[in-house]
């Protein structure tokens, strides 16, 4: 049987490679300057394109990472969404499109909160409950931190890490706006690694050459594009606290059952959460003209929070096993096309 993965950009693998990792596959892209982008930073991989707004000529599974509608033989070929991640951010274009899916993988109660809220309806039978695969990384162990850190250049191994992993412009990202504040305070009694955005990868250049012609040691770069060599979940090993904003990281980052402050900003395309699935009700919140972020770090890393985060975790994912991409690949393969 045939498997292929598709996504608009690189990034939004990261969220399934560890199904990839069981299943194999070929990835599908939609633009040659994204086929060059695959190749490149997946280690070149099977890579072909199709254009999604005719009739795609495969037959087999083909799994979406990307909120569109793929045109698709229907007796040849079967569809599953997967989506790739869990923030709080709407959906972006057509969340019909979600409706035009034979399957959906669901990685727990928040995820279908967020189908409810956007007013669409999916049978129940379509509906495969697998939990989060990216969190499957975190827990089986093989992480290599010391590694990582030696990757990273991280100099000062005695002091703690900082996570500052913020989202996108279209979500009012918030790392122009405190992305050298941050550099300036944190960098004094921390080490801080900064992980923008898929689309604010090219700022790392910038902010790289600005902390070095101000003299900043201490501050280091995770890019989100090279999703084997940085993987998030690499990022989380070697974290004792992060800082984001709207991003769907805040939610990933409840697998470590570490500190998270989330820095405001005026993002209001939100889904409309229970207080049992919104990380808003157990973090603090940095608001730049009340707080010192480098006191919030210090408050949050001197208090428990396990508890809190890890009822908030289950809350919103299932299981939490480190099985999720195998439940995943089990689903997959027993499907008859």
């Amino acid at each position: 049987m045939n498997i292929y993965y598709y996504a608009n950009q690189v990034y939004q693998y990261g969220h399934i490679k560890p199904v990839f990792a069981q299943t194999g596959g070929t990835f599908v892209v939609n633009k040659f300057n994204r086929f060059l982008r695959f190749k490149f930073y997946m280690n070149n991989p099977d890579v072909i394109i199709r254009d999604l707004r005719k009739e795609i000529d495969l037959s087999g599974v083909i799994i979406s990472c990307s909120n569109t509608i793929i045109k698709k033989n229907k007796d040849t070929s079967i569809s599953i969404f997967i989506g790739h991640g869990a923030g709080d951010k709407k959906y972006g274009g057509s969340a019909h499109c979600l409706e035009t899916y034979d399957y959906h993988f669901i990685s727990g109660d928040k995820h279908l909160h967020k189908i409810k809220d956007v007013g669409i309806t999916i049978a129940e039978e379509k509906l495969i409950k697998i939990g989060y695969p990216k969190f499957d990384e975190y827990l089986d162990s093989k992480l290599n931190k010391d590694q990582y850190l030696e990757y990273l250049g991280i100099v000062d191994k005695s002091r703690k890490n900082i996570l500052y992993a913020p989202t996108w412009k279209w979500g009012d990202g918030t790392l122009r706006r405190f992305g050298k504040k941050f550099c300036k305070e944190i960098s004094r009694d921390y080490n801080l690694i900064i992980r923008p955005h898929f689309q604010d990868r090219s700022y790392i250049i910038k902010l790289k050459l600005w902390a070095k012609l101000n003299g900043l040691k201490h501050v280091y770069f995770s890019n989100p594009a090279k999703i084997i060599k940085n993987n998030t979940m690499n990022d989380f090993a070697i974290s004792d606290l992060l800082i984001s904003d709207t991003s769907s990281i805040n939610y990933e980052y409840l697998i470590t059952c570490k500190p998270i402050i989330i820095v405001d900003n005026n993002y209001d395309q939100l889904h409309n959460m229970p207080t049992d699935l919104n990380i808003l009700d157990i973090v603090q919140t940095y608001q730049s003209n009340k707080n010192d972020i480098c006191s919030m770090i210090d408050f949050e890393l001197n208090r428990n929070t396990f508890d809190n985060y890890n009822k908030m975790l289950h809350n919103c994912f299932y299981f939490n096993d480190g099985k999720s991409s195998q439940r995943a690949a089990d689903f997959i393969k027993s499907l008859n096309i």
